[in-house]
């Protein structure tokens, strides 16, 4: 069977790549508006013998279950389709046709390859051993994310095992990465209002400057890493919004801040959280303010299962396979994935595809207005995962 599924995805591949540009263009859409987006997934499954089920979790999540001819485990499939708030740059002629949207992460190609992978199994339904659920998952972006709700609706309960790949610019197409345990760091979201006495700018006695407070603030949350967290781990404190605008003469009554908090691994985020507050605290203390904060935890730490990590990187280092060129160890990386919450109930892995544009050398990384692929990608990630679900239930 793993040679016929092969042959098929090398034959589709123009199609991955048209539907991957027809999504770009037309249907680039947000975290929980993509409706056009899951119409376009539930009609290209249209007239196919399998199971769907829509609008799972608390978005337009998609879940297909293929039944395989006889009885043996069930793997879990994902890939996410929402766009980011991004108008474009990218010198393309498949453009966002969605002014202010844009598939700036790479989830286009990673529906584009998943659609096409899930129909050639679908065709071989009659040869797989065990059962194959496609998650087409909503709102990867945007926390609290759909991969939470998705877990929560239990319908991946009788899942053994499950697996994604996501595309990254660091290295060329025919590259695949993989790291075991915490990969991926968790992520928290924080808001706060320093509430102070405003005044005249002539007279800091009789006003209490909220503006110092939140400098104070800024400087002092970033001994947490610098001071609290062990050295030979990663954590980041970022301010990415201080709302202090007023007039050059007046002192500020009140000021919000706004930010993110990662960590690498549970232990951390505890460490972190601690001291985060603690220092909120005794800023109400040293400046007689008040402080309102919102501390709100994202995604966790994404942790890949280090026997089914090991599984992939052998599978696909024992294959011979002219379009996987590398099996490689990648280092842990620093953004977030709500993956991580799949991973938290089963066990799994999630790796990594190389798609650096040919002939460049900087390329543009996830999330930038120009940020682009090299498309051959896909098909490298389809026979990656095609590959994993063929030695994962024994359909040599």
């Amino acid at each position: 069977m793993k040679d016929e599924l092969m042959k098929m995805l090398e034959e589709r591949e123009d199609e991955m790549i048209k539907i991957r540009r027809y999504l770009h263009e037309h249907h680039p859409e947000l975290s929980f508006k993509e409706e056009k987006t899951a119409a376009y997934i539930a009609d290209f499954y249209k007239g196919k013998d399998f199971e769907i089920e829509t609008n799972v979790g608390n978005g337009y999540g998609i879940i297909v279950t293929i039944e395989g001819a006889s009885e043996g485990k069930t793997i879990g499939l994902r890939a996410d389709f929402d766009a980011l708030p991004i108008t474009e740059e990218a010198d393309v002629p498949f453009r966002s046709k969605n002014e202010g949207v844009m598939h700036a992460c790479g989830h286009d190609a990673h529906t584009a390859y998943l659609l096409i992978l899930a129909d050639c199994l679908i065709q071989l339904k009659d040869q797989i051993k065990g059962t194959i659920k496609i998650i087409h998952q909503h709102a990867e972006e945007q926390p609290p994310g759909g991969a939470k709700s998705i877990m929560e609706s239990g319908k991946l309960n009788d899942v053994d095992a499950i697996f994604g790949i996501h595309i990254l610019p660091v290295a060329p197409a025919g590259t695949v990465g993989y790291h075991s345990g915490y990969s991926f760091n968790g992520r928290t979201y924080f808001k706060l209002k320093i509430q102070g006495k405003g005044g005249h700018g002539s007279s800091p006695d009789k006003a209490n400057d909220a503006i110092v407070a939140g400098s104070y603030f800024v400087t002092a949350v970033q001994t947490v890493v610098s001071r609290r967290v062990n050295p030979m781990e990663a954590g980041v404190v970022t301010i990415g919004s201080f709302d202090g605008k007023g007039s050059f003469n007046i002192i500020k009554d009140s000021i919000e801040l706004e930010g993110d908090v990662r960590y690498s691994n549970d232990e951390m985020r505890e460490v972190i959280d601690k001291e985060f507050k603690r220092i909120v605290k005794g800023l109400e203390e040293l400046f007689d303010v008040t402080c309102e904060l919102t501390y709100t935890p994202d995604y966790p730490p994404l942790y890949n299962d280090p026997e089914l990590t090991s599984f992939v990187a052998d599978t696909l280092n024992g294959i011979q396979d002219s379009d996987i060129k590398e099996v490689k160890e990648f280092p842990k990386l620093s953004p977030s994935d709500d993956f991580a919450y799949y991973l938290e109930k089963v066990p799994g892995s999630y790796f990594y595809i190389g798609c650096t544009p040919k002939g460049v050398q900087q390329p543009y990384f996830n999330h930038h207005p120009k940020f682009d692929i090299d498309e051959d990608a896909m098909l490298v990630a389809a026979k990656s995962v095609g590959h994993v679900v063929c030695h994962f239930l024994d359909m040599e």
